[in-house]
């Protein structure tokens, strides 16, 4: 049924849906493993994670660098050990972060659509009423121009 098919509110409320949120409806369907890549997506980027790294990093080169040499366990000016983990953590952070990306990014389509989806709905009632409304013009037209008539008559 078109828009211009839309006569009354019954024919309105035919077309309706029920509206559903498509932020419930997608976190609905993710797998575990698409709740931790958007979980570690949304915390990595964040500065309580950029202030963790900043601070093991400051502890772990100053230990090294400062401590008593017989505890020292990753050796200046190397810090082998201290460059694999840092090496390591970005190497699973990169896919995770993309995947989480990629999941937002769909989550957004969806919500784009929803919002598609009420505004077609807004436009096909505001239609509907502008054509009542003119319909009553009209009905008030024909009332006062009977008054009118009758008026003149007497």
């Amino acid at each position: 049924m078109a828009i211009k098919d839309v006569k009354s509110l019954e024919d309105l409320r035919k077309l309706r849906t029920p509206i559903v949120n498509p932020n419930k409806a997608l976190r609905a369907k993710f797998t575990k493993m698409e709740r931790l890549a958007i979980w570690i997506t949304e915390h990595v980027g964040t500065m309580g994670f950029f202030n963790v790294i900043v601070l093991w990093t400051v502890i772990w080169l100053g230990w090294n660098m400062l401590a008593p040499k017989n505890l020292r366990f990753d050796p200046f000016p190397g810090f082998v050990l201290w460059l694999f983990i840092s090496n390591m953590i970005q190497i699973f952070l990169m896919p995770l972060i993309m995947i989480g990306q990629n999941l937002q990014g769909r989550h957004a389509e969806i919500r784009a659509e929803s919002d598609f989806e009420v505004n077609v709905k807004a436009e096909r009632e505001i239609e509907t009423i502008l054509a009542h409304l003119e319909n009553q013009n009209e009905l008030i037209l024909q009332i006062l121009n009977r008054l009118d008539v009758k008026g003149k008559a007497q």
